[in-house]
């Protein structure tokens, strides 16, 4: 019987993580380290939830998200992986690809938006690809959400009544909802190809979001060599004393109308 994740202790380790996150955010900054982490998925499966409390309370300066549109006339005309390229973390840097290269393995292919011979030519570059990266020092991390058929389901019309998330809900993924199998059967090639021993892909299971996120996050933790960087805290010195100037009266301000007041009738 799974012991149920309270959402006390869920609290407590989330912020013991996003705290070793911080530690392991600084020393990447401080060392030069490069890391990449690609989020992978069915829609619905929670990869966007699982990269908002990693980034959370990150530096935006060093951890970047990378969620790169539809490709335009242009980048159609370029080697694939080139404008993914670009989008690479730097010395000192960690950028998560919230959907990344991958995209062409999944919904290009099951959509009809690559051709089967563009399909087959990623699916041989793709690992080559990714073991130049690797040799040139680069810290891939790759994960593959995954979420069960009724969950998803439950996701897809909980976000259709809630009107802060029915923007999630693209012509793309109400698609997906009818293309279940043609998913699978892409999702198994590309794992069959591109689940190398120097670049696996780490499966979570989604369809509880809170554990999803921990296991995202300790997993992450525990994929990057890093150590404690951080040294004594500074000391605050005291605070400079008022030196009576003269300065405009505060009524000379543009003030936002108190909203919060009208709201509770003060």
């Amino acid at each position: 019987m799974t012991t149920v994740l309270t959402t006390e202790r869920y609290q407590e380790e989330l912020e013991r993580l996003q705290v070793e996150l911080v530690v392991m955010q600084e020393w990447v900054r401080a060392t030069g380290a490069r890391v990449a982490v690609v989020f992978e998925g069915r829609d619905g499966a929670g990869k966007g939830g699982a990269i908002n409390r990693i980034v959370e309370h990150l530096n935006p300066r060093v951890v970047k998200v990378a969620a790169l549109p539809a490709p335009n006339d242009r980048e159609r005309s370029e080697w694939y992986f080139q404008r993914y390229i670009e989008r690479l973390p730097s010395g000192g840097e960690i950028v998560l690809f919230d959907r990344s290269w991958y995209n062409r393995a999944g919904v290009e292919l099951v959509m009809g938006f690559c051709t089967p011979d563009e399909h087959r030519t990623f699916l041989r570059q793709c690992p080559r690809f990714e073991e130049l990266l690797i040799e040139t020092g680069l810290i891939l991390v790759k994960y593959w959400f995954s979420v069960g058929r009724q969950e998803q389901e439950r996701r897809f019309q909980s976000r259709l009544r809630d009107p802060l998330k029915r923007w999630k809900l693209s012509p793309v993924d109400l698609e997906s909802r009818l293309r279940w199998d043609d998913y699978s059967r892409a999702k198994d090639l590309m794992f069959a190809q591109t689940d190398t021993p120097e670049s696996p892909w780490w499966v979570i299971d989604g369809d509880d979001k809170r554990r999803a996120r921990l296991n995202c996050m300790a997993h992450l933790l525990s994929q990057v060599p890093y150590e404690d960087v951080s040294g004594p805290l500074p000391e605050l010195p005291p605070p400079p004393p008022e030196r009576g100037e003269l300065r405009p009266a505060p009524d000379d301000a543009h003030r936002v109308p108190d909203h919060v007041a009208a709201l509770l009738g003060d």
